[in-house]
Order: structure tokens, then C-alpha cells, then sequence
């Protein structure tokens, strides 16, 4: 018995194996996610990554963020809905970017759910980091991650309730020794990363360098716009 036992094993690994490698040599690779052109991003970046002094102009670069269980994602009226995803639903932008010294702004909503309805993962140099808005139960706020501590865990958490249906105006300042963050012209986060390891947590690594996500919750984001601050 042993000994078929481990031939009939032995059997069933070899078909498995060569169906892996039909697979690997004949399947297609996924195709990518579409550009959405009917969401767009107000940004004063030329081509060529250098900052553009009073021109805005509007770039067709969004992409559905390729989250494993990702909800729907779709566009009305110039607003981005996420739909709830197990666990994650996202945007993230492929167009001209910088990756230091620059004002993020727009506006977000909870259409559902209980969790982060915007996780706003933005460059830091050569690293990025998210603002958080609304995770761990509904109600906390900060950037992840510094020192290698989350939202939750370091010095820039807050907590706020917010209300179903109601737009936040969130905005994000990003330079080389500061993260500053605020809600309704509310100042929630002003903090120093100087000397400070400034990264995101592992989840949101697909919205790299710039992208936008929900948690387990239904969200809604409109009228984004990424400004690159000049010398004056």
C-alpha cells in the first residue's frame, strides 16, 4: 500500500508540474488595467518632470490599482467611486510626477464601510508613505509609516469621527524635512522627518509612487490635484 501510495503521488506531481509549465510557457500574461481617461488629475508638471509656474494642465494617467480582491471601480460626473474590496480598492497615477516638494489636495468621501476611506500614498524621494484617513475601526488619522511605525503607532496619530456621505477636504505638503497634513483647513499633521526612516506599509505597495485606496470600505475621491511647489 505504501508503495502505491507514493507512486500515485508521484504521478499526480508530475502531471501538476507539467501542467505549471504549460501554463508558464503558453498562458498570456494579464494584460494591464485601462487607463481610466474619464478621471483626471490637475498637476502643474511638465513632461520633462520640472514644475510649470501657474499652468495646470490635465494628464489622462489613471490606472484601477491591481489589488488582490479589488471592488469595483468606476467613474460619475468627474468623481472616482471605489467600491468596497476584500481588501483593498485603489487608483493609482502613471503620469509626470516629482518626488519631493510638492502640495497634494483633494476631496474624499465614505460611501460605506467602517475603514480607511483614503489612503493617500504619495513619493517621499526615493521612498513613499500614505496619509490615512479614517483606518483601524474608522476613526484614526496619520502618515504611514515613520520608523517603521504605522499610523496607529507613531507620534502623528489622531482620531476623528466622520460622517457618511459627507466630503472631506484632505491636503498633504511633502519637502525634504517636513510631512504636513490637513483636514477642512484643519492642521492634523506637522511632523519632522528629518534623520527618519519614511516608508508605507506593505499593503499599499501597488499605489506606489501615487495612488489613492480604500480598506474593506466604499469611497469616493474627486477633484485631485498634485502641485509641484517652486523655489518662491
Amino acid at each position: 500500500m505504501r508503495i502505491l501510495t507514493t507512486a500515485l503521488l508521484c504521478a499526480i506531481a508530475l502531471t501538476l508540474g507539467g501542467a505549471a509549465a504549460w501554463a508558464e510557457d503558453g498562458a498570456e500574461s494579464p494584460a494591464p488595467k485601462p487607463v481610466m481617461t474619464s478621471f483626471l488629475l490637475s498637476h502643474n508638471i511638465a513632461p520633462d518632470g520640472k514644475p510649470i509656474d501657474g499652468v495646470f494642465k490635465e494628464e489622462k494617467g489613471w490606472r484601477v490599482t491591481e489589488f488582490h480582491g479589488s471592488g469595483e471601480v468606476r467613474v460619475e460626473d468627474g468623481v472616482v467611486y471605489l467600491e468596497e474590496g476584500n481588501d483593498m480598492t485603489g487608483v493609482t497615477w502613471s503620469g509626470p510626477l516629482v518626488r519631493m516638494n510638492f502640495e497634494v489636495t483633494l476631496e474624499a468621501k465614505r460611501v460605506s464601510g467602517s475603514d480607511f476611506f483614503c489612503g493617500l500614498t504619495f513619493p517621499y524621494g526615493e521612498s513613499s508613505a500614505s496619509f490615512i484617513v479614517g483606518g483601524w475601526g474608522g476613526t484614526c488619522v496619520g502618515i504611514s509609516c515613520l520608523d517603521y511605525q504605522d499610523a496607529y503607532n507613531n507620534e502623528t496619530a489622531r482620531f476623528m469621527d466622520f460622517e457618511m456621505e459627507r466630503w472631506y477636504r484632505i491636503r498633504v505638503r511633502v519637502t525634504d524635512k517636513r510631512i504636513q497634513a490637513w483636514i477642512d483647513d484643519k492642521a492634523i499633521v506637522d511632523v519632522s522627518t528629518e534623520d527618519r526612516h519614511v516608508d508605507i506599509r506593505f499593503e499599499v505597495g501597488k499605489s506606489r509612487p501615487f495612488g489613492i485606496a480604500t480598506w474593506r470600505t466604499a469611497g469616493a475621491i474627486r477633484n485631485v490635484r498634485f502641485n509641484a511647489l517652486t523655489e518662491e
